[in-house]
């Protein structure tokens, strides 16, 4: 087996910021632990702003309660799995404290799957009662029956307005639809009732670190959503860690967190939700973070701290608002879930002054185990950083994962550190696959540069085989994205009848621009190797994607694949 100690240095250490350790000695403080403690020491502190309205640490600790107390009183056990199907509303973060403080089983899901994706997922978790939106309260009552799940609690965007939203709300809410009127049926809850109904006392149950936490789905971006486990050590070891990663911050307690990622994803539950809950932070809650609202609740609540994930980044530096609009109280931006093009990040910057950090994480891994430096290290654009504190990470050879490769060559990247999930739930053979001899195996193509810096390739199922070579349709994609007409792009192979597979390239023009596909082909040729060269271009009016920005490459080529049957 071929050695290399250049992972085992962790040259990465030197660039760390100042104050940032190696290693964290964690302290086994559970995620509702430190939520306990907010409480205690700044009480009238606001948690969270929905449209305006306030909600203090103090009230926020006394809802979480209330709702525990209701689950315990509806028979719910340690261990039970419990899904949470919302965008991020305030009853989303009280549903998941108080599940995970009676040692039950938040299961997060995504409010824009349809119904055959959601039955998976309440299936494979065995899900026993969901907490949900009245606008997809019938859906649901007519899913239950196929489900373990006996009880449904139902909340309402409507539910907590400041006046005189709350007021006018009821009037207005059904014609633009921001409300439903949900049927009669069978153990159905509104969560004000049950909020009211019941006192804010309920017993902690015994948990420990290695407890099962939550089971989070992963996109499905490559096929069926698989349950990543995730422990309660998971969770308070990567809170931990982002903490440690920003020394800058330690006793800031007047941060603004945007809240715009969302829970229902692994990036915006940990970055966004548990982070700031446990810092004391400020939280500006976005269920619909489109570009519109967000640089409105930019503006109106002055955020500091905003991980966004590139569409959004896409988004708001393509709006006619930008120009007129106040981004100057950030303080940091964070990108994740997919990669950030480097024009976008120089664009961005450029024009509203903010500093993006890329990071990378996975489902799997809590998900942040990468992050660039934030105060006086060095950034690398383009690179995802340097691995968190107590984080390992090597590039072993793609047909022998016994191997290390050396510094600057592409393989996959492999991690080890405490925010590593169990596994996947029901999937033992899949479980095996992905973690190999304590090795979580990403599936990303990267390499490491003689400074421990990281830089993802692309992943190891979008390369693109032509005539023999492997292509990474990211390099084409970024090549695409420096074209001023151009605001996305996203290359795939297609069948060739004789090199195998040809590079096809789908393009996003930006709005009122027109262009030939002759013409992107010769913006690619000084800039590409002739074997790197997109044959086909298809202008598109946007790509599929996930909920949270991420490039549905496999949706591209299901197209092309139907299309040529």
């Amino acid at each position: 087996m071929k050695q290399t100690t250049r992972y085992q240095d962790k040259p990465w250490l030197k660039f760390y910021d100042k104050d940032v350790p190696e290693s964290i000695a964690f302290k086994n403080t559970l995620l509702h632990e430190f939520l306990e403690k907010n409480s205690r020491d700044i009480p009238d502190h606001t948690a969270f702003i929905f449209q305006g309205y306030k909600m203090t640490f103090k009230a926020f600790n006394e809802m979480v309660d209330r709702f525990a107390a209701f689950l315990v009183d509806q028979g719910v056990k340690k261990k039970d799995a419990i899904s949470i199907l919302l965008p991020n509303v305030i009853p989303c973060p009280v549903s998941f404290y108080a599940i995970l403080k009676i040692g039950a089983i938040a299961v997060m899901n995504n409010p824009l799957y349809s119904d055959r994706e959601l039955l998976h997922q309440f299936n494979d978790s065995n899900s026993t009662h969901l907490i949900t939106l009245d606008l997809l309260a019938n859906r649901m009552i007519d899913l239950r029956p196929k489900t373990a799940i006996k009880t449904i609690v139902i909340t309402s965007i409507g539910d907590y307005l400041p006046f005189p939203k709350n007021l006018l709300f009821p009037l207005v809410a059904k014609k633009k639809k921001l409300a439903a009127k949900v049927k009669p049926a069978h153990d159905i809850y509104k969560w004000k009732t049950v909020i009211n109904h019941y006192p804010p006392s309920v017993k902690t149950a015994d948990i420990t670190f290695d407890d099962v936490a939550m089971y989070q789905y992963t996109g499905g971006t490559t096929g069926v959503s698989k349950g990543a486990v995730l422990t309660h050590g998971n969770l308070s070891c990567q809170t931990q860690q982002i903490d440690a990663w920003l020394p800058g911050f330690k006793e800031a307690r007047n941060e603004v967190m945007i809240g715009a990622l969302p829970f229902f994803h692994v990036m915006g539950l940990t970055v966004s939700m548990n982070f700031a809950i446990s810092k004391g932070w400020t939280n500006i809650l976005v269920p619909k973070p489109q570009p519109e609202p967000l640089l409105e609740a930019m503006e109106k609540f002055k955020p500091t701290f905003a991980p966004l994930v590139p569409t959004m980044f896409i988004g708001i530096l393509n709006h006619k608002k930008l120009a007129t609009t106040d981004l100057s109280s950030i303080k940091a931006c964070v990108s994740g879930s997919a990669p950030l093009p480097v024009e976008v990040i120089k664009g961005f910057e450029e024009k509203t002054g903010a500093t993006i950090i890329e990071a990378f994480g996975m489902t799997e891994s809590s998900p942040a185990t990468h992050v660039n430096p934030f105060e006086n290290g060095l950034r690398k654009v383009g690179s995802i950083g340097i691995p968190l504190p107590d984080t390992l990470c090597r590039i072993v050879d793609l047909n022998d994962p016994l191997m290390d490769l050396g510094v600057g060559d592409s393989g996959e990247m492999v991690i080890q550190g405490p925010q590593v999930m169990k596994g996947y739930l029901n999937m033992p053979g899949e479980t095996k696959k992905t973690i190999v001899n304590g090795w979580l195996h990403t599936g990303d193509i990267a390499y490491m540069d003689e400074d421990g810096y990281f830089f993802i390739v692309d992943r190891i199922k979008d390369m693109i085989i032509s005539g023999g070579y492997n292509v990474y349709p990211r390099d084409i994609d970024e090549v695409l994205f420096e074209h001023p007409k151009v605001q996305e792009a996203c290359a795939i192979g297609v069948p060739h009848p004789t090199r195998g597979e040809q590079i096809k390239a789908f393009i996003v023009l930006v709005k009122g621009e027109q262009a030939t596909g002759e013409e992107m082909i010769d913006y690619c040729k000084p800039k590409l190797a002739a074997y790197k060269l997109p044959t086909q271009i298809e202008f598109i009016d946007e790509l599929p994607k996930t909920n949270v920005g991420k490039v549905l490459r496999k949706d591209l080529r299901a197209m092309e694949i139907k299309k040529r049957s």
